[in-house]
């Protein structure tokens, strides 16, 4: 579902003014909109440092007398923990309405190509995972589901200035790669809340989307690895 059609499905659930709705604010600001578009109020909760996504317990912390709701994002291709969320949910009788974003730097996909296409990113994001040095790969394993249809890595290091100089050397050798969330949700004027997300900040400095659609070839994702290691994974900033 949509904004539109997540507000509708919020109103048909009977949330609207007066009502709290936990969000993510590592995500577009879609999620918030909708909770908005119904006349609830978005609380954002810190996420997960590996999943990126809604972490249980934050919002577990949030929680008011006038929560209604939990809606987990997933996002750029990671579930989120509903098994976790639910959890905490069913404790104080609130709904889960799931929302999954749209991804604008994600290539469109004709309905018959996407199983292949997935099938190829997780190709291509196995082989960065196994090759990629100096910065944080997605987390991967049993019991982890992930469609890469955005991957994502992070720079390690002192802040912002670490990842935005490796991304500018990255572009100029040839390597396309964009910053995932430029700003939390809570930070931009429409949502802003005076409030500390400790993990949703650190993602926000440190991620960085790299190439790894479908539509890659070989050679192109080692070029990427090749760029990538021999920077070593943190570029200074020029004095």
């Amino acid at each position: 579902m949509g904004t539109t059609g997540t507000a509708e499905a919020l109103t048909a659930a009977g949330i609207g003014a007066g009502d709290e709705v936990v969000v993510p604010s590592y995500a577009t600001p879609d999620a918030a909109e909708a909770v908005r578009r119904a006349g609830a109020v978005p609380v954002f909760a810190d996420i997960d440092p590996d999943s990126l996504c809604l972490d249980p317990a934050s919002v577990a912390a949030t929680l008011t007398l006038r929560a209604a709701a939990v809606m987990p994002v997933h996002l750029f291709g990671r579930r989120a923990d509903l098994a976790g969320l639910r959890a905490v949910a069913d404790r104080r009788g609130l709904l889960v309405i799931e929302y999954e974003p749209y991804e604008p730097h994600e290539p469109y996909e004709p309905p018959a190509a996407t199983d292949e296409n997935a099938r190829r990113r997780r190709a291509n994001a196995a082989y960065l995972n196994a090759r990629l040095r100096g910065v944080v790969t997605p987390a991967a394993g049993p019991g982890i589901e992930h469609s890469y249809r955005t991957y994502v890595v992070r720079i390690p290091g002192n802040g912002r200035p670490d990842r935005d100089a490796f991304a500018r050397a990255l572009r100029a050798r040839g390597v396309r790669c964009h910053v995932p969330v430029q700003t939390p949700v809570h930070r931009l004027p429409a949502h802003r809340r005076d409030l500390w997300l400790a993990e949703t900040e650190r993602a926000a400095d440190q991620c960085l989307a790299l190439p790894a659609d479908a539509a890659l070839t070989p050679r192109e994702l080692h070029h990427v690895v090749a760029v990538c290691n021999a920077l070593g994974g943190l570029v200074p900033e020029a004095a």
